[in-house]
């Protein structure tokens, strides 16, 4: 706050004036409402959503977002992620998943390689 000093006896005053303007005070801390957690990722659907994943496989979309990742076709797989899925943010990360995937195919089959060997 900016103090205001008058003549020899020093009054001083707060100012409504300023960046940090009126009474100090100490921020109270909010609790996390309900509705800030929603949309969140918890343990059990994460777990639930990898189990399907591994029992069911890939959905005939994704199947070809990998081939279209294997011959090098980066932006033809965000392009047709994209109209698979609607946004442009969930398509980039569709395609960041499904390279990942790929990246782990290709290191299984590789320790495989190097185990048979």
């Amino acid at each position: 706050t900016l103090f205001l000093s008058q003549g020899i006896m020093g009054i001083q005053y707060e100012m409504c004036i300023g960046l940090k303007k009126g009474r100090r005070v100490t921020p109270m801390t909010k609790k996390t409402r309900p509705t800030n957690m929603k949309g969140r990722l918890g343990k059990r659907v994460k777990m639930v959503r990898e189990l399907v994943k591994e029992v069911c496989g890939q959905a005939p979309y994704e199947k070809r977002m990998i081939e279209l990742l294997r011959v090098q076709k980066d932006k033809r797989a965000l392009k047709f992620a994209k109209k698979r899925l609607g946004t442009h943010r969930r398509a980039k990360k569709k395609r960041e998943e499904m390279q990942k995937l790929l990246q782990q195919m290709r290191k299984a089959q590789a320790q495989q390689a190097t185990a048979t060997t």
